[in-house]
């Protein structure tokens, strides 16, 4: 399984390390389904960007879809996707057992209406 650094590498990205202790979105109740999905927005005090979910229902702002937890939480709970935290700002993931999707979307720097915390609230 290729590393962090491996994967910005593969899809020509620059590093953008997630540390164990910063925050981010997981939605615990969906862990198990397929597939993995994350996408990354811009970092902010203490939260790293990531908003991670599994299955084919789709986050909206008006559910409380995520909880807030530590990234070092996806080590236990999501390991396989864990190879993809440092890419940076702009990527999202795609992981249905084999098959695996990175790709960079520049509508998740530009528009703030989507997810970016816990419970539903939208970015400032």
């Amino acid at each position: 399984m290729p590393t962090q650094k491996e994967m910005c590498i593969k899809h020509g990205a620059i590093p953008y390390p997630c540390h164990d202790n910063d925050l981010m979105n997981i939605a615990k109740e969906t862990i198990g389904q397929l597939p993995i999905n994350g996408l990354r927005r811009s970092a902010s005090a203490g939260h790293c960007g990531w908003s991670i979910w599994c299955g084919a229902e789709q986050p909206t702002d008006n559910t409380h879809f995520f909880s807030e937890l530590p990234a070092s939480n996806i080590q236990r709970s999501l390991a396989e996707a864990y190879r993809f935290l440092a890419l940076p700002p702009g990527y999202r993931f795609l992981i249905a057992g084999a098959y695996t999707k990175v790709w960079f979307d520049a509508a998740l720097l530009e528009n703030n209406s989507t997810i970016n915390s816990a419970n539903g609230r939208k970015q400032p």
